[in-house]
């Protein structure tokens, strides 16, 4: 039987593989920010990486990282073969894949995630666009991967400020959000 690979070595690799890339958790949480301060006008750019930093500890999002990234680097250096080189370098427009893998990674936090996905990835806002404009590098995965991860902390701090809203405990707010880290 195969050893599984550590969960703490794929979590680092993913957030190395967006350093690498050019992408930092502040960039997403100044999105997540700008998404959620009108329904929120206490939110704090502080809770926003936050929230940014626990969805990057979900497996799904990590593993979405690792393969989307490794297919944008593998275009860059053209070790894709033909017709798939090209639909990932001139990331063409009925080419799915990419915003495929990124919506599999918001499921996890509702319906919510995936409508704001949609809108980010429509919008193209804050680091999203530059990735989507930055040329001669490759981000045909990475700047819908962003948004996913965007879009799923943004979710999760509207759930969270519902729960406030609510009444609901600190301590069952955060038992919640540790069961939903689960994958």
């Amino acid at each position: 039987m195969k050893k599984p690979v550590p969960c703490e070595a794929v979590e680092k690799a993913a957030r190395d593989k967006l350093t690498e890339r050019g992408v930092a958790v502040q960039d997403i949480a100044n999105i997540v920010y700008d998404l959620q301060v009108k329904y929120n006008p206490d939110l704090t750019i502080e809770e926003c990486y936050e929230s940014v930093d626990a969805v990057l500890c979900k497996r799904e999002i990590q593993h979405a990282i690792l393969v989307g990234v490794e297919l944008d680097i593998l275009a860059e250096q053209k070790k894709l073969s033909e017709p798939l080189q090209s639909l990932v370098e001139s990331d063409e427009g009925l080419f799915g894949v990419d915003e495929t893998i990124a919506l599999g990674s918001v499921f996890g936090f509702g319906s919510i995630a995936v409508t704001t996905f949609g809108y980010l990835d429509k919008e193209k806002v804050g680091i999203i666009d530059e990735l989507d404009k930055r040329k001669p590098k490759i981000d045909t995965f990475l700047d819908d991967l962003v948004a996913s991860i965007a879009a799923s902390a943004a979710a999760r701090l509207a759930h969270r400020q519902r729960d406030r809203e609510e009444n609901r405990r600190l301590e069952d707010i955060k038992q919640r959000e540790n069961e939903e880290l689960i994958g």
